[in-house]
């Protein structure tokens, strides 16, 4: 649809001409005599451009641009006259005419006039609109935004500021901690730490002591503020009111369950808590904890519980394949690269674009994967090993270990450099003797797993299985339990299983356990040497004795340089 032109005019012809031109070319144009008419247009329509004539009778063309600008519309307009002067044409400028054009006016001026005046309305138009969405959002979030410059002078706060921390528009243009909202000011610290490392803070649980509303728990996230070109202008801070969500936790209790994730104790409910911080944070995650424990599980949660959840999630066990295999599957190769390489193939990076890779065992990987993954996790790209072409990648790293990455790059193992671009934000999960509590919760777990998959009907399992299971150091983990339970499933032909189904060394742990010194402190040398002399060397058996995995005795055993005495 063609747009819509006012001509304010007191010359009839050029009135006549202008709407003559114009209508011919498809635009539809109303016209104006004076300054009472053209009020009148612009009241009852919307103007895509107006042309006005400087000299008018009564009030001028000036007096049209004042209403315009008074009225706020975003409507260019272009100056007519047929005596230009500098006094003139600067309050033109000032008032904030489009552009300026003299009588007489040829047809190609005209019309060069309006298609530029389109142009920059369709671009104001678009600004607009991109304006409105904004506020419109900014306006209707619940959580409260407070933005301020690098001197912590506010710029703009959305409505919801107001009900959660009393901070109302009254306070743009004032510093930040001079703000007179009668609560603790504790999260001018986080603001305050973003402006100096302009780098995202957050924090959780937050005692907000907001004078109107006792108790309120709060978390805040603060971000640094870019300008449009990239450059760093201040800070911008979230908070969200999660008093009613907290006491809703209260009541109900403990979380039992999170994704895939079993468990209700403490230490459980603090992982989930970790894992719902950074499940929208574009930040690298390192899991540490000891095998069997369910690194896996919480990469996944990350994963599916973020923003990427649509997007590819790939899984690469780094101890299972050598260096250059590892190379192969983590960038890809072309074909002919090396010995069998019969077709190019594609990298695990490269499948994952967009999602999430999680690297297991990732302390195992040699020096060259350690030097090529850390330009991966900076540059974010990559080169498929036989080829020169670089492959940029967008995606999320999540690494998990087994083993003390503090300890490997101590040691020379690993590199500091890259173990600092994983360890961004860390998540350690409890072993399962330290969370004895969710074991009869991942019992009833696995018996519906397993009845399900061998079609039995097995309701429990028996108060001496109970104690044991409680009783056992489980240095397997989880994973350990998962796999006593599946044996025991196979052996067992009755709808509860006893001691006599479970695995030998969990069914005798009985006889071990009175003679165990797991209960000593595994820092001491003394306590290792005599598990070991108890398990005649086993070290696998004086592991379960300790009640730590067969990897942690092992490094226990190098670090205090522990030699068998009977060999």
């Amino acid at each position: 649809m063609k747009a819509r032109i006012l001509i304010v005019d007191d010359e009839e012809g050029i009135r006549f001409t202008f709407k003559k031109f114009l209508s011919k070319d498809g635009y539809e144009v109303a016209a104006a005599e004076d300054f009472n008419e053209a009020v009148h247009q612009i009241s009852e329509s919307d103007f895509d451009v107006i042309f006005a004539d400087i000299i008018l009778k009564g009030k001028t063309g000036l007096d049209v641009l004042r209403e315009i600008k008074d009225r706020k519309l975003q409507c260019p307009v272009v100056m007519i006259t047929g005596y230009p002067n500098i006094d003139t044409a600067s309050e033109a400028i000032r008032l904030g005419a489009f552009d300026y054009i003299s009588k007489p006016i040829q047809k190609d001026t005209l019309f060069h006039a309006i298609d530029v005046a389109l142009q920059y309305k369709k671009v104001i138009d678009e600004k607009e609109k991109y304006r409105s969405n904004l506020e419109a959002i900014f306006r209707n979030v619940k959580d409260a935004i407070i933005s301020v410059d690098k001197d912590l002078h506010i710029l703009e706060v959305n409505d919801s500021a107001k009900g959660i921390c009393g901070l109302g528009r009254d306070s743009v243009g004032k510093e930040f901690s001079s703000t007179s909202f009668n609560c603790e000011k504790k999260c001018i610290a986080s603001l305050t730490e973003t402006i100096k490392t302009k780098k995202p803070t957050e924090i959780n649980g937050l005692e907000c002591h907001f004078n109107k509303r006792k108790g309120q728990i709060v978390s805040i996230s603060t971000s640094p503020l870019l300008d449009r070109h990239k450059k760093f202008s201040g800070a911008i801070m979230v908070i969200r009111d999660e008093t009613r969500l907290t006491d809703l936790e209260r009541e109900l209790g403990a979380r039992k369950k999170f994704h895939n994730i079993i468990g209700k104790s403490n230490k459980m409910q603090e992982v989930y808590s970790r894992i719902e911080l950074l499940n929208d944070v574009e930040t690298t995650v390192l899991i540490g904890g000891e095998s069997g424990t369910g690194k896996e599980l919480v990469a996944e949660a990350l994963h599916y519980k973020g923003n990427r959840s649509n997007k590819p999630m790939v899984k690469v066990n780094c101890s299972a394949l050598s260096e250059n295999l590892l190379e192969s599957e983590l960038f890809g190769h072309v074909r002919g690269s090396f010995t069998g390489a019969i077709k190019d193939k594609d990298g695990r990076f490269q499948t994952a674009d967009g999602g999430t890779i999680f690297l297991d065992e990732i302390a195992d990987i040699s020096p060259k994967i350690q030097i090529e993954l850390l330009r991966v996790l900076q540059e974010k790209e990559f080169e498929r090993v036989g080829d020169s072409a670089t492959m940029k990648v967008d995606v999320r790293v999540i690494a998990a270990s087994n083993q003390s990455l503090t300890d490997k790059v101590k040691m020379g193992e690993f590199r500091e450099d890259l173990y600092y671009r994983l360890n961004v934000m860390k998540i350690d999960l409890p072993a399962l003797r330290e969370r004895r509590e969710d074991i009869p919760l991942l019992v009833d777990f696995f018996l519906k797993k397993f009845n399900a998959k061998f079609n039995k009907d097995i309701t429990a399992v028996s108060t001496d299985v109970e104690q044991r299971f409680m009783d056992y150091p489980w240095p397997g983990n989880v994973r350990e339990l998962e796999h006593s339970l599946e044996h025991s499933f196979i052996l067992c032909q009755q709808p509860i299983i006893t001691l006599d189904h479970l695995p030998p060394e969990i069914k005798m742990f009985h006889v071990e356990k009175s003679e165990s010194p797991g209960s000593g402190n595994i820092d001491d040398p003394k306590i290792i040497i005599q598990a070991l002399e108890k398990a005649a060397w086993n070290k696998t058996k004086a592991a379960s004795l300790l009640g730590i995995s067969r990897r942690s005795i092992y490094r226990k055993i190098k670090e205090f340089n522990i030699v068998d005495s009977e060999a």
